[in-house]
């Protein structure tokens, strides 16, 4: 059986990565189809594949300004060829749900989001305090509007949805009148434990750089909470953040695997300071022991355990969330039960769940759609 793993872009290990790394291990034969990959930015189960990209990854600084080129997506990703393969698997949060498969092929799409620059997340991206007023009303929400419609239309292009928790269920269902099972993403618990080490007074942030992640409030929080700040990642967004900050927020950029599991261990606790639709890094916090404190909206609300495995935040606002990390400083962590509770998301659980999740789409009748 040949099988085609389409994947949005590769340009980092971040959640979606995670997700395809696993993928890669149940496929080492399958082809990964992407609109641009940067060398040597993914892990090397991903880089051994044979990766083809589209014409994408032939535009000027494609892969550092690629939302500049996002009215070319759908024909982009329309483009691959997909006729050779008997299965697809699309890991999608923009547009490789679109791929179009062979009237022979199944095609199960693992859902991270449904487009969020076009539905619900318009605002973070293109607000008007981020684009100006006629760049937001006269460029960016006609171009939303009508990638919104397309992204709803070409929904039927996948014979199945499988989403990462059910929050996001919730959102095919609304945006794409489909129903979708859950398997939630691998969390390497086995790589991601605690250690004998005595962690220290300050908070953690591990994530991409980007404007729905709200880093910029759990900036403004810590100061106001007298707190120090220590945030692993980058992104279009470092620059502005990194003006938004004072001496008690440490920029750390990309770090290692392990530099990472480090700096879970010696936090106070994570922070979660946006709505996530799921959020590998709060479990791997959690893995290693350690609490999180986190938005109470979205994929938080299925991974952590409040008053236990750590602290929900209700409003979206600097006063909550100063609130939370006060919190949780008063919150008798119990190792072991916050990590028991991390290994329910496990790497080995998610591929048992896949597993199934695949041989049942392979053996459904023909022309089926759920």
């Amino acid at each position: 059986m040949r099988v085609a793993l389409v994947h949005d872009w590769l340009t980092g290990m971040r959640g979606g990565e995670k997700v395809l790394d696993v993928l890669c291990e149940l496929y080492p034969a399958a082809d990964i189809l992407t609109l641009f990959h940067i060398r040597g930015s993914v892990s090397p189960a991903i880089e051994r594949h044979r990766i083809h990209t589209s014409w994408v990854q032939r535009l000027p600084f494609a892969a550092r300004h690629y939302r500049r080129y996002l009215p070319l997506f759908p024909a982009a990703i329309a483009s691959f060829d997909l006729s050779a393969y008997d299965l697809v698997i699309s890991t999608s949060h923009c547009v490789a749900k679109s791929a179009i498969p062979a009237a022979r092929t199944r095609h199960l799409c693992y859902c991270f989001s449904p487009m969020r620059y076009a539905w619900d997340q318009f605002d973070a991206y293109f607000g008007v305090e981020r684009v100006g007023y006629l760049a937001n009303r006269l460029v960016y929400r006609p171009i939303m509007t009508r990638m919104a419609r397309w992204d709803a239309a070409t929904a039927s292009r996948a014979h199945r949805f499988v989403a990462i928790s059910r929050y996001v269920s919730g959102r095919i269902a609304r945006y794409y009148n489909r129903e979708a099972a859950v398997v939630y993403p691998p969390v390497d618990t086995t790589f991601y434990r605690p250690a004998a080490v005595t962690p220290e007074n300050h908070f953690l942030i591990v994530s991409a750089l980007v404007p729905y992640k709200r880093i910029d409030l759990a900036i403004e929080a810590c100061r106001r909470a007298g707190a120090r700040l220590r945030i692993v990642g980058d992104g279009p967004e470092r620059t502005r953040l990194e003006r938004l900050s004072g001496g008690d927020v440490a920029f750390l950029g990309p770090l290692s695997n392990e530099a990472i599991r480090d700096e879970y261990r010696r936090a106070a606790a994570f922070i979660l300071p946006g709505e996530e639709d799921f959020g590998i890094a709060p479990l791997e916090a959690q893995a290693c022991g350690r609490p999180v404190v986190a938005l109470a909206r979205g994929g938080a609300l299925e991974t952590v355990v409040n008053g236990e495995t750590g602290v929900l935040f209700d409003e979206l606002t600097v006063e909550s969330l100063s609130g939370a990390l006060d919190r949780v400083a008063g919150l008798r962590v119990e190792t072991a039960r916050v990590r028991a509770h991390a290994e329910q998301f496990s790497r080995e659980r998610h591929i048992e769940q896949m597993r199934q999740t695949i041989a049942e789409t392979i053996a459904a009748p023909a022309g089926s759609r759920w």
